[in-house]
């Protein structure tokens, strides 16, 4: 019964939102549901609750399994949940100064959740949302499972309807892929996708990252004010507490961003002219000895330490609080819609959106050294 009702209750906030949906449908249609891919020895579970990763486990370097993924116990928390765990985060990823922009001399006025501003989608984004399940294969060599999404022309203030999916992989030996795609079906439109998982190598509940060794293949960032909005320049990270371009501990310069509590900053990915998909970040546990190496076609990293984290129950009980987790978040540079000289968001029926992000785990790291 309750679950008939939270799901009634989710018709009823679509339909509020948009108008045109039917909730029979929806509830004859489409549940929350849990699912779940392995290949080796590793297993992904997602949702269609914001296409969101509910866990990751895969070996340290003994061969115990470990959840690596920030979360909750019940599907029904992350609806409420304020933090993003494991969401896909959209239309627009990450923040929009002052909820607006203008495109193509048509100004657009957008729902502000987070002050003044627009952070990830709006008060309702595509993590707050339930998605359909288009494909569900869990044989063969590359499990997978993908979700769809019509956002409809309006929706938080964005123009044109926009159909999206995400599909999550399992790929090679212990390899994760995630493949986001959009399709503007009648008018331009800015487009962000990004993955909002809270990494934890040493497994979620084993306590803060600081000790995790980071290095991330960006020699500039975008600066922001105090509102974290880019201010339109790039900076160089050398000489900064910014800079990982070296391996680095996350709290080896942490004290000194007293302003954000930690890190919360879009990194320009290095890489030759031309080159499509990069080498992002690195990161390592050295306790359990587990690796994570990023690769995306992406332009950005916004490297996110879980600042504001507060005595939240996670998974078995487990209670998270600041840095407890880190989000590797690739996406295109924050409120690109209101600067010129940022890559472009926008999509066109002529122009879709791909945005491919390759995670490697291992337990041997040929950049880091394990010393």
């Amino acid at each position: 019964m309750t679950k008939i009702f939270f799901v009634l209750l989710l018709c009823l906030i679509i339909a509020s939102s948009s108008g045109f949906v039917n909730c029979s449908d929806v509830e004859k249609e489409e549940k929350i549901g849990i699912f779940e891919l392995k290949k080796g020895d590793l297993s992904l579970r997602v949702t269609n609750w914001g296409a969101s990763i509910l866990s990751l486990v895969i070996p340290d370097k003994n061969g115990k399994l470990g959840d690596v993924v920030l979360g909750y116990d019940s599907v029904k928390d992350y609806s409420n949940d304020t933090t993003y765990f494991g969401a896909t985060v959209g239309r627009v990823a990450n923040r929009i100064g002052g909820a607006q922009f203008t495109l193509n001399g048509i100004y657009y006025k957008l729902v502000a959740n987070e002050g003044n501003n627009t952070l990830h989608g709006g008060a309702r984004g595509f993590s707050d949302v339930l998605w359909k399940v288009k494909r569900y294969q869990k044989e063969g060599p590359s499990p997978s499972i993908t979700f769809s999404y019509h956002s409809a022309d309006g929706e938080q203030g964005f123009p044109g309807d926009l159909l999206v999916t995400v599909s999550y992989i399992l790929t090679g030996k212990n390899q994760l892929v995630i493949l986001m795609k959009g399709k503007a079906l009648n008018k331009p439109t800015p487009v962000n996708l990004a993955n909002h998982a809270y990494w934890n190598l040493g497994g979620h509940n084993s306590g803060n990252i600081l000790n995790e060794v980071v290095q991330i293949f960006g020699s500039k960032i975008t600066p922001v004010d105090n509102k974290l909005i880019p201010t339109g320049k790039f900076a160089s990270v050398k000489g900064t507490a910014y800079d990982f371009l070296k391996p680095q501990t996350v709290g080896s310069r942490i004290n000194q961003l007293a302003g954000t509590k930690g890190y919360d900053i879009n990194y320009v990915i290095d890489g030759e002219k031309g080159q499509k998909i990069k080498l992002a970040a690195i990161v390592q546990d050295k306790k359990s000895g587990r690796v994570l190496e990023l690769f995306t076609n992406a332009p950005g990293l916004q490297f996110y330490t879980g600042n504001y984290i507060k005595d939240l129950k996670g998974k078995g009980g487990y209670v998270y609080n600041a840095h407890a987790g880190l989000c590797l978040e690739s996406q295109a540079f924050p409120d690109s819609v209101n600067h010129p000289n940022f890559p472009s968001t926008i999509v066109t029926q002529e122009k879709p959106y791909k945005h491919y992000m390759l995670f490697k785990f291992s337990t041997k790291n040929p950049y880091i050294s394990s010393k």
